[in-house]
């Protein structure tokens, strides 16, 4: 009897073989795996693909990937020469850290899949369960195995199978059109919204009989197709099948028909759900809401700034001398090369006009900040002023993890006090929150006024401000410091509105026991995510207020 780890790894490599027998028509292979014995196991077998692979990184340059200028060859020859990038070499690229690829580089090599028939295999290393391979690459790739959970003994080296023999009979291979009719109904089925999922499937239904040595694409066929591409893209869980009718006595049956079990005979969709339903993981929901989220809110840095000093490299753009630019100087001579022949009079030197400068891009991620504004008027306090507390006391140790700033703004009696600037401090910001005093009246709009003021020179010093907002909702006190409700309504609302249209990101978490539905429409004009939590304690508070400054 095999282990699901040896039927994991039985699945693996025979993904591998499909992808040998049709390697223009699956696209390539994603392998979810971090280093170790097994994967250099699993690696050692693409050796039965029909090239040689090469290890490429995402952070290769452009040229040296997909060719270019070869701008030396062309300053000295005066004539355009290019040069081939190594994906032009006849080799397989394996693309290492592939969920580290960012989005621009995939769309590139998603770009140069379509137009080849050499598949991609991308070494995908995440750790988290939201952390894959780009999406875009994941489209095109018909197959995507993960060799966790299978262990050193269960990973052999595969049987060494036909695979040129496969090959030349896969063009004879005749395929039902019941086939592509059922494979496109059980995508459905799983979720799965892409017209492209069916087709590899079909695909690989095809390169499996024919690596069966058979003419014509059978059930089994199907099964695996559906096994090795739907399973991996489903986004929902198939419902089992209504078992409540096998406690209802059956109907009379006519004897005159030949059907004497009254059992109404499983479609070959049902048999295929049924099939694939154990290759699905049990914590599919949470995995498609990790892999969301993580879509959402990028890496968990600050917002993404362009440039010109530091970062990460960006294509250059044409600019002007001065004004602090930094020149891209390959860039310059790789636009002004072709035109050289029409440009020079003889042997003279190169001649770059205004139009050919190119100037370097960076792209840096700011540091974030969190601006935690609590309501310590006596409302508050005499209600859930503590638990606010406890709430920000959690978030304040995620902070401290990711290395984001904090500051602390708190409104009471008639104004805002900024009790703690910027910081870093875990200790210093500890002690100033649970020195921080309640009772008074409820200055709501003071409150936003000097947070935003803080977030609008926070993000003047380069970091990417973020509110949250803590408060009951009954603002009392005016902006001019006066006992008045109404008007103090009307200058939180107007404080939000400001706080929208500067662009600052923020969340509002309604602390009293009844939320109030003033708060709520403060929450509309601060384009903020409101959470009302009317008997939450500390720790549910932290847990909300953490997803919501994620998402």
């Amino acid at each position: 009897m095999s282990t699901p780890g040896q039927d994991a790894w039985r699945l693996a490599t025979l993904a591998l073989d499909l992808l040998a027998v049709d390697p223009g028509g699956l696209g390539g292979l994603s392998i979810k795996a971090r280093a170790g014995p097994v994967r250099d196991t699993f690696l050692a077998a693409l050796t039965r693909l029909p090239a040689p692979t090469l290890r490429v990184h995402p952070a290769m340059p452009r040229e040296a990937l997909f060719g270019g200028l070869d701008l030396a060859a062309t300053l000295s020859s005066g004539r355009i020469v290019d040069t081939a990038g190594v994906l032009a070499g006849g080799t397989i690229p394996v693309l290492a850290m592939a969920e580290r690829c960012p989005s621009d580089r995939a769309a590139e090599l998603a770009a140069w899949m379509g137009h080849t028939d050499t598949p991609l295999i991308a070494l995908d290393e995440g750790a988290d369960p939201g952390e894959t391979a780009p999406p875009a690459l994941l489209e095109r790739m018909a197959f995507q195995v993960s060799l966790d959970g299978i262990g050193r003994l269960e990973a052999q080296p595969p049987v060494t199978r036909d695979i040129a023999t496969a090959r030349d009979r896969l063009e004879n291979v005749i395929t039902p059109r019941e086939v592509s009719l059922t494979l496109t109904a059980l995508a459905a089925r799983l979720g799965i919204d892409s017209l492209r999922a069916p087709l590899l499937a079909l695909k690989a239904a095809r390169a499996h009989a024919a690596l069966e040595n058979r003419d014509k694409i059978g059930e089994i066929d199907v099964e695996i197709a559906a096994k090795l591409v739907l399973a991996p893209r489903a986004t929902v869980l198939p419902e089992p099948e209504d078992e409540s009718a096998e406690d209802t006595p059956p109907e009379p049956q006519d004897q005159s028909s030949g059907d004497s079990d009254g059992e109404t005979p499983k479609t070959q969709e049902d048999i295929l759900v049924d099939a694939i339903r154990p290759h699905l993981p049990d914590d599919l929901l949470e995995i498609l809401a990790a892999r969301k989220s993580r879509l959402a809110k990028g890496t968990g840095a600050g917002q993404a700034r362009k440039s010109n000093r530091r970062g990460r490299p960006l294509p250059s753009r044409p600019g002007k001398l001065g004004q602090g630019a930094r020149v891209d100087l390959v860039g310059t001579l790789r636009t002004a090369a072709p035109w050289q022949v029409l440009r020079k009079r003889g042997d003279g030197p190169v001649k770059v006009l205004p139009s050919d400068i190119r100037v370097k891009r960076y792209e840096e991620k700011s540091d974030r900040l969190l601006i935690f504004a609590v309501d310590a008027s006596g409302s508050a306090a005499m209600a859930r002023l503590a638990e606010a507390k406890g709430a920000v006391e959690i978030l304040l140790s995620q902070a401290y993890a990711s290395r984001d700033h904090v500051a602390l703004v708190a409104f009471r009696g008639s104004g805002a006090d900024l009790l703690l600037p910027p910081t870093r401090s875990l200790v210093q910001t500890k002690r100033r929150l649970q020195a921080l005093p309640g009772g008074g009246g409820t200055p709501l709009a003071a409150g936003l006024k000097v947070a935003g003021e803080l977030a609008l020179h926070a993000r003047a010093q380069g970091l990417s401000p973020t509110l949250a907002l803590l408060t009951d909702g009954r603002a009392n006190i005016a902006l001019d410091g006066t006992a008045n409700r109404a008007q103090a309504g009307l200058d939180a609302i107007t404080m939000a509105s400001w706080l929208r249209s500067e662009g600052v990101p923020s969340i509002v978490l309604d602390t009293s026991m009844r939320p109030d539905k003033a708060l709520v429409q403060l929450s509309k004009s601060l384009s903020a995510t409101y959470l009302p939590l009317p008997r939450a304690d500390a720790r549910q508070m932290g847990q909300a207020l953490s997803h919501g400054l994620d998402a």
